[in-house]
């Protein structure tokens, strides 16, 4: 039986690939400081055989005992509330617990994968991203301690590759939505359903002509999971290519509240806020044979329904 660790495996998405990895027949480690996690998240497995939960902050030394064949760095503060909140926690998560990861791969002789983002493209100047382009980020904006952090651990594990032979992979998350994101947590999914939830407009940034794609949490983990078996090389872009004005995936929302579209209301633009979110997939069709089947209907749908009960 294969043995994975997955840090950040509390949270949204780390919770859903447990999930994933135990239905998998993996026994799986469960590293976990609970700062924006949730043991809750994890009650579908706490009962199983093949997992175990460790309370542990990766920006502090790590000791494992056992053997580990895989260790997936899901670790971060991923929303905008979260990573300012904690800025510094962000950063330190970005670079001393990758780093400590890293070293307990090298000793492990472990895969390692980083779960990056599309934020490393910043405020992209091409559409759609592909993992060739550089990226148009601010290293000092209101977005930079996310955006760093997640360009640095890029590059520490891509030299760990390089320097210690450490087999890597690198997935860059574009927007993914589902059951288990908190209702508070800042970003759009779940502040446009639980404003629906309880009667209120739906509040829109700017003008709403800026863009994203959204992947459902069941499409991003089989990526991830396909990610960690694959050999690729380089970043792998892991999202749903279905490209929407922001504007309009309100009205979806609306529509399936059964409300009127136009029930908008609208907020200045975030400072640095991304016009465009459009991931280029054509690595992870090639190299995984990966790309989403899970509908914006029928995804938001389930999510709807998961808010209802959660509220």
């Amino acid at each position: 039986m294969k043995r994975v660790l997955v840090a950040g495996g509390a949270g949204f998405i780390g919770s859903h690939l447990i999930d994933l990895l135990i239905t998998h027949g993996y026994e799986v480690v469960c590293m976990d400081n609970l700062v924006t996690g949730s043991l809750s998240n994890l009650d579908r497995v706490k009962n199983n055989s093949g997992f175990q939960f460790v309370k542990q902050d990766v920006c502090e030394k790590i000791v494992f005992k056992g053997e580990l064949d895989f260790i997936l760095n899901l670790a971060s503060p991923a929303s905008p509330i979260d990573y300012a909140a904690l800025a510094i926690e962000t950063l330190k998560v970005g670079s001393l617990g990758t780093l400590n990861l890293l070293e307990l791969a090298k000793e492990k002789k472990a895969l390692f994968l980083l779960a990056s983002t599309s934020e490393v493209y910043g405020d992209p100047k091409v559409t759609p991203q592909k993992e060739s382009y550089w990226g148009n980020v601010n290293p000092i904006g209101p977005r930079s301690m996310y955006d760093e952090a997640k360009r640095f651990a890029e590059a520490l594990t891509v030299n760990y590759h390089k320097v210690h032979g450490v087999p890597v992979r690198i997935a860059r998350i574009f927007n993914t939505y589902g059951p288990r994101m908190r209702p508070n947590d800042g970003r759009v999914v779940p502040n446009f359903i639980s404003q629906a939830l309880k009667g209120e407009p739906l509040t829109v940034y700017g003008d709403g002509s800026q863009t994203r794609s959204f992947c459902y949490v069941s499409d991003l983990v089989e990526g991830l999971y396909k990610l960690m078996l694959s050999d690729a090389e380089g970043p792998v872009n892991l999202g749903n290519p279905q490209e929407l004005k922001i504007t309009d995936f309100a009205k979806e929302i609306n529509k399936l509240f059964g409300r009127k579209e136009d029930n908008l209301i609208y907020k200045p633009l975030p400072e640095d806020d991304p016009m465009q979110r459009k991931p280029d997939i054509g690595r992870a069709k090639n190299l995984l044979g990966w790309e989403p089947g899970v509908g914006l209907e029928e995804g938001l749908s389930r999510a709807i329904e998961y808010f209802k009960h959660s509220s």
